[in-house]
């Protein structure tokens, strides 16, 4: 297993933070441009435990990949976190945290995911993946910080 965790302090409210993560046509924003990043079913305009969310992206060489998440858990303005259900990842849980503090809003993803146990799989994450999973957060974090 896999473990990313990123911390952001983001000059905004709390409200202001929840309101933007928790509108789901906002994941747009912070995915890099090269991915191609489509959703393709329909997003109401905030997020609720159950929904699910599909998409199409191109995360390396151009390449499709369908991608279903399904939001379930959400505490209001503290946390909420996402799980795919069909895509990529043999496991993928991706907790947002949300924690008002002295500058703004303190923001932690906790992403847990592992590509699988195949020779194949083990090398991919050494060759790509890995890398490819910290340049997504990576430019989400600098978009961020551009964007507040």
């Amino acid at each position: 297993m896999n473990l990313l965790k990123q911390k952001q302090l983001l000059p905004i409210t709390l409200d202001k933070a929840w309101d933007f993560f928790a509108t789901p046509s906002n994941l747009n924003e912070v995915t890099p441009e090269d991915m191609v990043f489509e959703i393709t079913s329909e997003v109401p305009q905030k997020m609720y435990e159950g929904m699910m969310i599909t998409y199409k992206i191109r995360p390396m060489f151009n390449i499709p990949v369908y991608w279903c998440t399904e939001i379930t858990h959400i505490r209001d303005r503290s946390f909420f976190v996402d799980e795919q259900r069909k895509g990529p990842y043999k496991i993928w849980h991706h907790e947002h945290h949300f924690k008002e503090t002295e500058g703004g809003v303190l923001m932690t993803d906790i992403l847990h995911y592992d590509i699988g146990k195949s020779v194949f799989g083990w090398l991919l994450g050494k060759l790509f993946i890995h890398r490819r999973v910290k340049q997504i957060f990576d430019y989400r974090y600098k978009k961020l910080e551009s964007y507040f």
